[in-house]
């Protein structure tokens, strides 16, 4: 029997908590829930759930500072929700890691349809292809064993921020565009959603070009989208 796929929603208010619960309960998924920060970074290391759904707005620990040290033993995906709807708030939750932002009122179909595209990206993740290793300058691209190294040092990257890689690498020389990367590592959901990608490449960015040596590894195409220039030598 399949395992099935356990979700923490977690919100301080008790209306939300109930409606989400039920919602997710009724598409299949088995829900558990927490009404503060604290809680769910407990249940979020006893549980292991496959994803959380976590609220921005709280009260003690809001949803960035448990974000924040979630992320610092997990990389369980996470779609924040927030009152706010703010650009900021969206910036600030996808730059410390959360996979998808959805702003209240939501509608719960698009709730669990961002689930569904996040299921599919994490079953499929594992699909390599050849090459298994690409150099590019000084960064090496080990896409069989799923790992990036920076003049030989090896750099942590998130789930999200590997496919992308991953994405450029296997098409290196070849211009993606924003609809490509976006569907092929979001999923159709998020076609027109260029804010979301510019977001996480600048993360990666951030992470594979830091060193003062590093060349530019990652072009930008101009309202187009980016590319990795071919392997050399």
């Amino acid at each position: 029997m399949a395992k099935t796929f356990r979700i923490l929603a977690v919100d301080d208010e008790e209306r939300i908590l109930t409606f989400l619960k039920s919602k997710l309960k009724a598409s299949g998924y088995n829900v558990i829930t927490a009404g503060n920060g604290k809680e769910a970074l407990e249940l979020a290391q006893a549980q292991q759930p496959d994803l959380i759904v976590l609220d921005i707005v709280m009260p003690k620990m809001d949803g960035i500072e448990t974000l924040r040290e979630l992320r610092g033993f997990s990389s369980i995906p996470v779609i924040m929700l927030s009152a706010k709807g703010s650009d900021i708030d969206k910036i600030k939750g996808l730059s410390l890691g959360a996979d998808d932002y959805l702003a209240k009122p939501f509608n719960p179909d698009e709730l669990v349809a961002r689930i569904e595209a996040i299921r599919r990206r994490s079953t499929g993740e594992s699909k390599i292809t050849a090459p298994e290793q690409i150099t590019i300058g000084n960064v090496t691209i080990n896409l069989a064993k799923c790992r990036v190294s920076v003049d030989g040092k090896e750099t942590s990257l998130t789930r999200i921020e590997w496919l992308l890689l991953s994405k450029l690498a296997q098409n290196a020389g070849r211009l993606m565009t924003y609809e490509e990367l976006l569907t092929s590592i979001w999923g159709p959901e998020y076609l027109n959603d260029v804010q979301i990608l510019r977001t996480w490449v600048s993360r990666l960015r951030g992470k594979i070009e830091k060193q003062a040596n590093t060349p530019k590894l990652i072009s930008t195409i101009p309202k187009v989208g980016y590319m990795i220039e071919g392997p050399h030598g």
